[in-house]
Order: C-alpha cells, then structure tokens, then sequence
C-alpha cells in the first residue's frame, strides 16, 4: 500500500514569539508552495498558533501543537485540551515525545527530572481524547541508550505502542502516526543506522498488525526522528518502513526542512 510521505516540524520551546514564528511559518509556505504527494506540519509552541495558524491559511502547510490534555475542561491549571487545540486551527497533535516521558538524550538534571511525569498510561489518555476530538496523534516512541545497550530495544517500543493503543478501535487506527524517536538521538547529533531505524519501525509496524491486522498495519504512518537532517534525509527516508520524520532542529531552518521535504 502507497503511504503519503509525512514530514512534522517539532519546534519545540523554540520561535516563541510572534514575529520569529510567523517569519518561519512564513518561509517554510514559501518553500513548499510548489510541493504536493508530501503532507507537512508545523508545530510551534502554544503561545504563537494562531500566530502560525494565519501565516500557513491557505497554503497546503498544515498546524500541528506539541502535547494535548486528556480533559476536555475543569481544574488542571496549565493544561490544554484537544478541544481547545481543534478551536485554534490544529489538526495534529505530538503526544508521547520522549521529553515529556522525562527520558532525554542529554541527561537532565536529578533534581528536575521529576517534573516530566508522562506515563504509557497518560499517552493512551491522551491518543484517546485527540482522536475524540477528530485530530490526528502523532504518538512518539523509541528507546534510551541503556535500554538499547541491553537489548531491550524491540520490546520498549513494542509495549510503548500497545500501550498507547489500549481502546483505540480497528476503525480509528488507521489514521494514527507514528514516529519512531531513539531517545539518544534526540539533540545530540546522532543518529540511528538508516538499516537499524527501518528494523524497528518495522516493529512499529509489526505491533499494529497483531492488534489490528495487516490491512491497518500497511495504511499507518510511521515517521523516523532523532537528528534526521539534509545530508541523511534521503537514505533515511527511502526505508521500506519509513514514511517521514518529526524534525526537531533542523524544522527552525525553512532551507534545511524544505529540503528534507524535498527528499520525501
């Protein structure tokens, strides 16, 4: 089954104001405008997306946001809700990065680590309440040094994506995203043996066919990212498994991600 390329732009606590996030918005429509067979997102930090969310109207650009609530309302001072997403334009939602599970490729200090407290359990509230609200997750998953050094690699990601799936149903399934993210990629440059990346997004795969079947299986979206930029997108990116990549520093760039675009 043909799967649509997709490409998301994760800027992260990055471009926070207005003006820096429209100029990028901005470049990256016009970096794109002749581009199609390729779906590409953005997700700026909540502060600006209405502020992106005027630069990319009209334009085949779509607004991602990078984390949704469970609730649609009540007292969880801090908290944004799908709903709340769906109102200021969104149609995707990262849910699941490894930085709000606490588990960074640069370590974190000991004393602050705690304050990213995302569970499989809070992923899975949260895939449920996005889809609830007729947006599309994008659910991150992926291993950390130490879990791949004891080869534990396959079954972290395989218990990651059964475990954000718990009462999702065959008919929903298919819309999901997914992007693989080894966590020791992640902001420091490394990254993933394009072979190795193609294996376990393969698991990815594999996991969502024992739950749903083949049919599901083949028509998901599993992205690649962990430091994917212009020199290694195409060898990336022409994996059998791989549909895309959820680009971190090279999406501040609209030069370097039009290019990984480009190799989509």
């Amino acid at each position: 089954m043909a799967r649509t390329p997709i490409i998301a732009g994760n800027w992260k606590m990055n471009k926070g104001t207005a003006a820096e996030a429209s100029a990028l918005a901005q470049e990256v429509v016009a970096a794109v405008a002749e581009k199609s067979g390729v779906t590409v997102i953005v997700c700026p930090p909540y502060t600006v997306l209405h502020t992106v969310r005027g630069a990319v109207e009209g334009s085949t650009v779509k607004l991602g946001a990078q984390d949704a609530f469970w609730k649609t309302t009540g007292a969880y001072t801090s908290q944004v809700s799908a709903e709340m997403l769906k109102d200021a334009g969104v149609g995707y939602v990262i849910l699941g990065h490894s930085e709000t599970r606490g588990r960074f490729g640069v370590p974190e200090p000991e004393e602050t680590i705690k304050h990213y407290g995302e569970t499989d359990a809070t992923v899975n509230l949260k895939v449920k309440a996005v889809i609830a609200a007729g947006l599309v997750p994008i659910i991150c998953i992926g291993e950390t040094l130490d879990e791949r050094e004891a080869g534990k690699t396959d079954l972290v990601v395989s218990s990651q994506v059964a475990g954000a799936l718990t009462g999702v149903t065959t008919e929903q399934a298919p819309k999901l995203v997914f992007a693989y993210e080894p966590v020791w990629a992640i902001g420091t440059g490394k990254v993933c043996d394009p072979t190795e990346a193609n294996r376990v997004c393969g698991i990815v795969r594999q996991t969502v066919r024992s739950l749903y079947g083949v049919e599901v299986a083949d028509s998901v979206r599993v992205q690649y990212g962990g430091s994917m930029k212009p020199d290694n997108a195409a060898e990336l990116l022409s994996q059998p498994h791989i549909d895309g990549g959820l680009i971190g520093g090279a999406a501040l760039k609209a030069a370097d991600f039009a290019a990984i675009i480009n190799a989509a």
